[in-house]
């Protein structure tokens, strides 16, 4: 579907609003002295171990960013860095039981703003925002799966 099949205001509203939706994310979780892009980080490591390459073209950001995030969440104890045993040049990402226990607080958070949010909807169109956030979450992850799909 393109912009000219779609309402073109209703596409320019919905992109309005999802940056306005990321920074409500970025005010929940501000309260847990997370980022967007470390919890974005966290998120992609809940799914497991991936090297720094890996984890800067899922994330969409340089390799040093990636380093960068890294180093605060390492020095805060929520993902470790480990060597891979057969190339010492690699060095793999995961999440600690702090890492986790963080993720889950963050998830839970960024929930509950934007449930708050949806609740000066009426009943109805509150579950209809975050069915259609819902939405929205599957159509990322299937065009990141086809983005990663060998070619």
């Amino acid at each position: 579907m393109s912009l000219k099949q779609s309402s073109s205001r209703t596409a320019l509203d919905a992109a309005r609003a999802a940056t306005r939706l990321a920074r409500q994310v970025a005010v929940a979780l501000g309260d847990l002295d997370l980022s967007p892009s470390q919890y974005r980080l966290l998120l992609f490591l809940s799914e497991g171990n991936a090297a720094a390459s890996a984890v800067a073209g899922r994330l969409a950001v340089s390799r040093p960013s990636v380093t960068a995030l890294a180093d605060g969440l390492e020095r805060r104890g929520l993902l470790q860095r480990k060597s891979d045993p057969v190339d010492r040049r690699k060095v793999a990402h995961e999440l600690t039981d702090a890492g986790r226990k963080t993720l889950a607080a963050a998830d839970l958070a960024v929930a509950e703003r934007i449930t708050g949010i949806a609740d000066h909807l009426g009943a109805d169109q509150a579950e209809q925002a975050l069915e259609g956030l819902a939405i929205w979450n599957e159509a990322l992850t299937r065009a990141r799966g086809q983005q990663e799909a060998p070619k």
